[in-house]
């Protein structure tokens, strides 16, 4: 490799690297504000305890959510189903993004906008808790399933970021993560999972 060509690709590694950084920073910053955002810990510790006493009283949790925001759902599911960091029996949640066979033919034979709804009404009943995730807030399909699930008296809850879009009004609680990158949202989406799984394990666990 002659110099120029070594210091063209010097300096592209050495961009790269910077624009690295620079997303390191950013979830940094989004989770400072996080950090700095009381009524949010509040609201996310708030959660914990509802889907504890649900899970205590044999009801479930159901999550759903597009994208990036669909693993998350399945993410949390696994962490209540499985463990997160206590050996304890399996709780139920259930991530309905999970079915792919159920997905498909909703969306194929009705609409893709009740994917959610339609698992709601078939899983859902009094007492259980629903976490809706849409980083925009203006998710029609898991707008869809927040209705169906106050139809069924459930409690909702809403995980977005922004301004809440449409969910932030939808839900009984809502937590809205103050970042606008859909990104850095995710991000924290996960980091609030996490607490409530850890909340949900020491309030049922370690009594």
């Amino acid at each position: 490799m002659n110099n120029s060509r070594f210091r063209s690709s010097m300096n592209v590694a050495n961009g790269c690297l910077e624009l690295a950084k620079e997303q390191v920073r950013t979830s940094i910053s989004a989770k400072q504000k996080l950090l700095e955002d009381s009524n949010l810990l509040a609201c996310t510790v708030e959660v914990a305890e509802i889907i504890s006493a649900a899970l205590r009283n044999s009801n479930k949790l159901l999550l759903f959510g597009n994208g990036g925001s669909a693993a998350d759902a399945a993410h949390i599911a696994a962490e209540l189903v499985g463990r997160y960091q206590r050996e304890r029996r399996g709780l139920p949640a259930l991530a309905l993004t999970d079915n792919l066979s159920s997905v498909t033919a909703i969306g194929n034979d009705y609409s893709f906008d009740l994917i959610f709804s339609r698992q709601v009404e078939a899983f859902g009943v009094a007492d259980d808790v629903v976490i809706g995730i849409s980083t925009s807030g203006n998710s029609e399909n898991v707008l869809r399933a927040i209705d169906a699930a106050h139809e069924r008296k459930m409690t909702t809850v809403g995980m977005t970021g922004g301004t809440g879009g449409r969910l932030k009004a939808s839900v009984d609680y809502c937590l809205v993560v103050p970042a606008d990158q859909t990104p850095r949202v995710q991000e924290c989406h996960i980091m609030l999972g996490h607490i409530i799984c850890d909340l949900v394990e020491r309030s049922l666990f370690d009594e």
